[in-house]
């Protein structure tokens, strides 16, 4: 990366700052954005994402006109959108020198992003072992900040039965062998939270729908080790499913094995349920281990 001087910090006592070469933005009618045009048009946006990129790139942060003038913006423009970069907590402007940093914030939101791309990293290895020996589809449910629960990844061997689920969808936890296993261990008011604000929506006869039930429903979970959808979501469809564990003991994610009735019945189930906590223990394991040595 090659870098510039400003003149204006060759001041008798100021250090220079290096200032890399900024981002180039493009305005929504040039070429490059021709064909999206119609698609995103959200310039303030582009330039706001710009400011951040390029303040991640300094070393000891810089000033309005300093930003303004490298990535050729109005200083007006630049100053509201510092302004509300600020108000988000994503840059702080230093009292004393007057210069703008991006905050920890943004190595928060990267942090967020590594670790759920490491857990899923560190789970697959595993999750295909799952696939393999059972034969089955293998879902791994991930617990976001909000509360939700977000399928991350889903292994299917060649000749498994096709299931009607995609990585990112939203699972309910009162319903599905994976949203009951970190339900499971939640605290009581964190549950009682989500209960509130999620709702126990009934999909069908079995499904759980009132708030005593799915605590009675969590307790079993956590004395059997492992979690059951009896058709609770979908119809002639079973899961069994357990919790992963962070060097915290926090239920971070959750492991299931998903099948027909017919494919998890009563002579498979127990043997199907060791199979699916042994794996969450494994990665359950190997998460603390990769956490205790700080990668």
């Amino acid at each position: 990366m090659s870098f510039n001087r400003l003149n204006n910090c060759r001041t008798a006592g100021a250090r220079p700052i290096d200032i890399p070469e900024p981002p180039r933005i493009y305005p929504c009618s040039s070429p490059r954005n021709m064909d999206n045009a119609k698609k995103s048009s959200a310039p303030a946006l582009e330039r706001g994402f710009a400011i951040v990129e390029f303040l991640a790139k300094t070393n000891g942060g810089l000033t309005t006109s300093q930003i303004a003038r490298s990535l050729k913006l109005p200083k007006s423009s630049v100053h509201c959108l510092l302004g509300t970069l600020q108000s988000l907590g994503y840059v702080y402007r230093s009292l004393t020198s007057g210069r703008y940093r991006v905050s920890l914030r943004v190595c928060a939101l990267a942090q967020m992003a590594l670790s759920e791309i490491s857990l899923i990293d560190l789970a697959r290895p595993h999750l295909r072992r799952l696939a393999q020996s059972t034969n089955l589809t293998i879902h791994m449910a991930a617990l976001m900040e909000d509360g939700s629960c977000v399928l991350v990844e889903k292994i299917s061997p060649p000749n498994a039965l096709h299931v009607a689920t995609w990585i990112g969808k939203h699972v309910s936890l009162h319903c599905t062998a994976v949203g009951k296993a970190v339900a499971a261990y939640l605290p009581e008011g964190a549950l009682d939270t989500l209960i509130r604000e999620q709702g126990l929506l009934r999909h069908n006869d079995n499904t759980i729908c009132t708030a005593r039930r799915l605590k009675q429903e969590l307790a079993a979970v956590r004395e059997r080790g492992y979690a059951l959808d009896e058709e609770e979501e979908e119809i002639n469809m079973r899961c069994v499913g357990s919790p992963v564990f962070d060097s915290t003991d926090k239920a971070v994610a959750a492991v299931s094995i998903v099948g027909t009735v017919s494919q998890l019945n009563a002579g498979s189930l127990n043997h199907l349920g060791r199979y699916v906590v042994a794996t969450a223990r494994e990665i359950s394991v190997q998460l603390r281990d990769r956490t205790s040595l700080g990668n």
